[in-house]
C-alpha cells in the first residue's frame, strides 16, 4: 500500500508500556486463537465484558509502569497504522458529506502491548482488535497480525492491517449511524441463535464498510493489496476458525460470518463504492 506519514490528534501509541498482565487462557497470544471464535471485531461493550468474564480468573493485571524503546520497525509500523487511521477518517468525512448523513466524528485509536484499560473495561491482546463504543476508540495489539498469519494462514502484508483498521472504523460508523444500538435492542429477547444472526449482519456490514473505504482509496493500492485483505477476511471467517480449532462447523454459533460471506461483502463495498448497498441485514435475517 502506498502511504505517507500522517498525524492524528486522536491516535495514541502505548506500545512499550507494560505491566506484565499477559497470562490469558494459557498465556499471551495463544488466547487469540480461542477468543477469535467470538471476538475479532467484538466491538460492543457487552461482548468485551463477556470476554473479560471468561478470562478474569486467568488474568493478572498491574498498572503499566514498565517502558521500553520501540524498535525502528515497530515505529514504522505505528506510523503506517496511524496513516491508515487518518485515511479512514478523511474518507468517512467525505462519505458522510456526500450522502448528507450528518457530520462525521472521528474515533480514537490506541495501540497497546499485552493489556489495556478501555471505556469498556480492561482487555488483553487475547481480545484481538476491537472497537469500544463507550469511549469510541479502536484498540489494537499489532502482534495479532503475526498470529493471524502463522496460525490461520492469512497472507499477511500491510493491507491486511489496513483491512482490519477499516473494519473497526466501520463499527464506529455503525455507532454514529445508530445501527449498533438498533442491533442490541433487536437482540433482546431473542434466542442465542437468533441474536447471533444480528451479530453476523453487523460484522458483515463492517466488512462492507472496509471495502467501501478501499474503493475510495484506490490511488493508494498496490498489486496484491486486495488479495491480502481477502486472505485476512477468509482467515477470520467463523467457519475457517471453527474448522481449525474444533474440527467441525456450527453455523448457529456464527457471530461474524463465514469466510465466503466476509470476502463477498468486502468486495461488494470495494466494487460498488456506494454506501446505499450496505444492507447486510436483509440477506442474513
Amino acid at each position: 500500500m502506498k502511504w505517507e506519514r500522517k498525524k492524528s490528534d486522536t491516535f495514541e501509541d502505548r506500545r512499550g508500556m507494560s505491566g506484565g498482565g499477559k497470562a490469558v487462557l494459557g498465556g499471551g497470544l495463544i488466547g487469540i486463537v480461542i477468543l477469535l471464535l467470538n471476538v475479532f471485531g467484538g466491538e460492543t461493550g457487552q461482548t468485551i465484558g463477556n470476554v473479560l468474564e471468561q478470562t478474569q480468573g486467568a488474568q493478572t493485571q498491574t498498572e503499566q509502569t514498565q517502558t521500553r524503546e520501540l524498535t525502528a520497525a515497530e515505529k514504522e509500523l505505528g506510523d503506517f497504522t496511524e496513516a491508515v487511521f487518518v485515511y479512514n477518517n478523511e474518507t468517512w468525512a467525505k462519505i458522510f458529506a456526500e450522502n448528507n448523513i450528518g457530520t462525521y466524528q472521528k474515533p480514537g485509536m490506541v495501540l497497546f502491548t499485552d493489556s489495556v484499560e478501555t471505556g469498556c473495561g480492561g482487555a488483553t491482546a487475547a481480545s484481538g482488535p476491537f472497537y469500544c463504543p463507550a469511549d469510541q476508540k479502536v484498540y489494537m495489539d499489532l502482534a495479532f497480525f503475526e498470529e493471524l498469519r502463522t496460525r490461520f494462514g492469512a497472507k499477511g502484508g500491510d493491507f491486511a492491517i489496513a483491512y482490519v483498521i477499516a473494519h473497526e472504523v466501520g463499527h464506529h460508523v455503525q455507532t454514529l449511524l445508530g445501527t449498533s444500538q438498533k442491533v442490541r435492542q433487536a437482540q433482546q429477547g431473542k434466542t442465542q441463535a437468533q441474536a447471533n444472526k444480528y451479530s453476523v449482519a453487523l460484522e458483515l456490514q463492517a466488512d462492507f464498510y472496509a471495502g467501501l473505504w478501499a474503493h475510495y482509496n484506490k490511488n493508494l493500492l498496490e498489486a496484491g493489496d486486495i488479495e491480502e485483505a481477502l486472505s485476512a477476511a477468509h482467515a477470520v471467517g467463523d467457519d475457517a476458525i471453527q474448522s481449525k480449532m474444533q474440527g467441525h462447523v456450527n453455523q448457529e454459533t456464527f457471530t461474524h460470518g463465514s469466510s465466503e460471506q466476509r470476502m463477498k461483502w468486502f468486495m461488494k463495498g470495494y466494487e460498488t463504492g456506494d454506501i446505499k448497498n450496505h444492507d447486510t441485514f436483509k440477506e442474513i435475517l
